[in-house]
Formats: C-alpha cells, sequence, structure tokens
C-alpha cells in the first residue's frame, strides 16, 4: 500500500516539474518574442527593403530643374538628402549666426534645408521672405533669419503655402514618393524611396539614432505631407 502511494506522488512530483519546464520554456519563448518585435519596431532588427516597382508604383519625376544639373528637383532633393545624413550629423540643437549649421550637429529640420540648399533652394531665405509678408500668420514677434527655418511649425506653414499639399492616408501608397516632405507635430523627415512589405515607404531623418526607418505606420502624429516642387 506504501509502495504504491509513493509511486503515485512519484508521478506526481514528475508531472509537475514537467508542467513546470514547459512553462519555463514558454514563458521564455514569449519574452524572446516580444523583446524581438521591440528591435524589430524601433528597427535594430533591419527590415526587408522594398521599391516602387515592387508595387506597380511610376517613380514621380518633377518637371523643374531649379539647379539646372540636369537632375529632376524631386531627385535631387533626395539623393542631397542622403548625401546630407551620411555625414552623421549628431543632433544637437544649437543657434548659429550662419543660419545653416556648420558643424558635427544638426536638428530634424536640417535635413530638410540642406536637401534643398543643394537641389538649388534657399529654405533660410525663402521661409524669412514668407515670415516678413506674413508675421500674424506665423504668429511670431520677432523675426530671426538664422533660426526661424529651423523650427518644424514654421515649415509646416511655409509648405502649406508654398508646396503641394497631399493626402495623409497611408494606405494610398501611391501618393507617397522619395523625396516628399513628412511633417508631424513636433518633428519632420523625406519620405524615402525605400518601402516595408507593405508599401509604406520608410522614413529619412534625423530622430537621434537612426537616419532611415520604417516607422510611419505606428505614427499617429502626421499633420503633414508635402512636395516641394
Amino acid at each position: 500500500m506504501s509502495k504504491n502511494k509513493e509511486k503515485d506522488n512519484s508521478g506526481g512530483s514528475s508531472g509537475l516539474r514537467r508542467w513546470k519546464k514547459i512553462l519555463f520554456f514558454g514563458l521564455g519563448f514569449l519574452i524572446l518574442f516580444w523583446v524581438a518585435w521591440v528591435l524589430y519596431i524601433f528597427n535594430v532588427i533591419p527590415h526587408r527593403q522594398y521599391i516602387n516597382a515592387d508595387f506597380g508604383i511610376e517613380t514621380y519625376k518633377s518637371l523643374i530643374d531649379k539647379d539646372g544639373d540636369g537632375i529632376d528637383d524631386q531627385t535631387d532633393f533626395l539623393q542631397s538628402v542622403r548625401r546630407y545624413v551620411a555625414t552623421k550629423p549628431k543632433y544637437k540643437s544649437k543657434y548659429y549666426r550662419t543660419g545653416y549649421p556648420n558643424d558635427e550637429f544638426g536638428v530634424c529640420t536640417d535635413v530638410i534645408a540642406f536637401g534643398m540648399k543643394s537641389a538649388g533652394y534657399d529654405l533660410g531665405e525663402l521661409v524669412d521672405a514668407d515670415i516678413k509678408m506674413n508675421k500674424k500668420l506665423y504668429q511670431i514677434d520677432v523675426v530671426d533669419k538664422n533660426i526661424d527655418f529651423r523650427r518644424v511649425n514654421n515649415l509646416r506653414i511655409f509648405f502649406e503655402r508654398n508646396a503641394k499639399s497631399l493626402t495623409t492616408d497611408l494606405k494610398d501608397i501611391g501618393e507617397w514618393q522619395g523625396g516628399d516632405v513628412i511633417v508631424f507635430k513636433t518633428h519632420i523627415g523625406v519620405v524615402s524611396d525605400k518601402r516595408n512589405w507593405r508599401g509604406i515607404p520608410f522614413i529619412i531623418h534625423n530622430g537621434g539614432l537612426y537616419y532611415e526607418e520604417d516607422i510611419l505606420e505606428y505614427r499617429t502624429d502626421i499633420v503633414g505631407h508635402f512636395r516641394i516642387s
């Protein structure tokens, strides 16, 4: 009788240990999956990249070549942006008497400014002129040419007035083209010519860590989408 009880107890203990192992490995798997997902969301794990042709989307070309270099403005702007972020400017907000940063630092708006400058557009001059004619619209008391074009809200207003406004609906993937400008509530970037598996474009920006990311689907603060040419 006692031997049977010992066998029963032994079997019960063995079964309990087996379930503990299953729960341990199951929990470990869930934790690893969660960590991998977080790393993927934050682009630590590289995302596979696609291009317009993969979705049957025709690449937009501007009819304007502002600087006369033989490259249309949309393409020129995008290429210039890529050259700028390739220098890996460190994110730091500073004031420059030259307006444009002349050291290793920069902010998100500088991606736009340097990209446009290399394509033949002086964003500092353009924004300054527009502000001086529309101070009430910009709600600026003291105009400062050296910093005004480096503020996100000022660029949003400027592009609303001087660029083509486009959809903010990510489902309309054909309307998103490399070289477009995207504005968030407190941030700004450039639409990449690379896309994720759903056709949603990556964003080129200075976010402090990465310069090209698949983040659009996770943002809920898009306030503008523009085409400058």
